[in-house]
This record gives C-alpha cells, sequence and structure tokens, in this order.
C-alpha cells in the first residue's frame, strides 16, 4: 500500500533575514520598500504560515526544506514585537502580535494593541494585509472587528483561513463556506500539506506598488 502523498510546495527560493522587532514606530525601517502585514489572533498559525512561505530551498531528493525565522510556540501570546523581514532587498513581511490572548500584564498587553493600532494606522509603505483566521472554529468577535476596521480604513487586505490539513476535504469545503457566508471569501491555507501557498503568493504580488 502507498503512503500519503508528499507535501508539495512551490520552489520559492529568495534572501530572507530578520530585520528587528521593533516596540515603537520610530524603529519601523525607514527605507521605504513596501509592506505585507500578517495579523489574526494568537495560536491562529500565523509564524508556521510565514515560515511555509519563506521556502528556503530544496534537497537534492525529499521535500523542500524551510528556515523557521518566524519563532513558534505552543503557548499563544509570544510575539510582543512587530518583526520585520526583509524579502530580496524589495519589500518587508511583517510579523503583528497576535491578539487575544497574551499572559502577560494588561499594562504590556495595551501597549502591544497601541503598538499595533499605530502601525494599521499610519504605516504609508504598508500594502496589503492578510488576516489569518482558523479554518476549524471560523472568525471569532475579534476577527469581525478587525475586518471592520479594515474595510473602514479601505486598507486592502486578504483573508487565509489556516490549518486546512486539520479537516476532512468535505469538512474543508462546509467551513470555508461558512466563512465566505458570515464573513468573507477565505483562501485556505495549510503549512503542512502546502495548500494555498501558490495562491497566497499570487494574492501578495497583485498587491499596488510590489
Amino acid at each position: 500500500m502507498q503512503g500519503a502523498p508528499a507535501p508539495v510546495f512551490p520552489q520559492v527560493f529568495m534572501a530572507v533575514e530578520f530585520v528587528i522587532g521593533a516596540t515603537s514606530p520610530d524603529l519601523f525601517p525607514g527605507d521605504g520598500l513596501p509592506e505585507i502585514a500578517f495579523v489574526g489572533r494568537s495560536n491562529v498559525g500565523k509564524s508556521s504560515l510565514l515560515n511555509t512561505l519563506l521556502l528556503r530551498g530544496k534537497k537534492k531528493s525529499g521535500p523542500i526544506v524551510k528556515k523557521d525565522l518566524a519563532r513558534t510556540s505552543s503557548t499563544p501570546g509570544r510575539t510582543q514585537t512587530i518583526n520585520f523581514f526583509r524579502v530580496d532587498g524589495k519589500m518587508y513581511f511583517v510579523d503583528l502580535p497576535g491578539y487575544g490572548y497574551a499572559k502577560a500584564p494588561r499594562q504590556v498587553v495595551d501597549d502591544w494593541r497601541r503598538l499595533a493600532e499605530s502601525y494599521l494606522t499610519d504605516r504609508a509603505p504598508l500594502k496589503l494585509v492578510v488576516l489569518i483566521v482558523d479554518i476549524r472554529h471560523g472568525p471569532t468577535p475579534l476577527d469581525q472587528v478587525m475586518m471592520e476596521w479594515l474595510q473602514e480604513n479601505q486598507q486592502r487586505f486578504v483573508l487565509v483561513a489556516s490549518k486546512a490539513d486539520k479537516l476532512k476535504t468535505s469538512q474543508r469545503l462546509k467551513a470555508v463556506r461558512a466563512i465566505e457566508q458570515d464573513f468573507s471569501t477565505p483562501l485556505a491555507f495549510s503549512s503542512v500539506t502546502g495548500d494555498g501557498v501558490a495562491a497566497l503568493w499570487d494574492g501578495i504580488r497583485a498587491a499596488p506598488d510590489l
């Protein structure tokens, strides 16, 4: 009996470097390169998504190897800064703190929120926001608030439903339809199987000024 097919990832070979974990707007990069921001509630799979997009090379045999730049953790709420990754010297991927959970004092949580809001409101190089929800649970009230805020501020965004590999095909289709009906049309994504990786890259490259 043959085993399950190996994950299929697009061959994306690029130079990626971590630039800074910014704790205030004056630390944001000032070179004016276009920026793609990634937002979502804590533990939604944002770091895994980023690491999957930023593939680093391919073995002579076997699956493509990826280098973990965005740090993943089983403990939600670990991203406490706005992290900038320069991609091919042409743009930044920007990892924002997860919302909805944090084992930290209230003042610290409030500081993170203000920092993220300042970035999303005032950042001129920001060209696209990737809003991530968990396909198994659908959008939370906080996700709804985020989407409405993006729409009110006329901020271009792409909705991604992460962890698609956790559901069977029929369940995945049902979940996508439910999110589409109640929220917005999502792109199903899996960092395990590679589903949605190429489509998300297409959406990113279609952003203005990229």
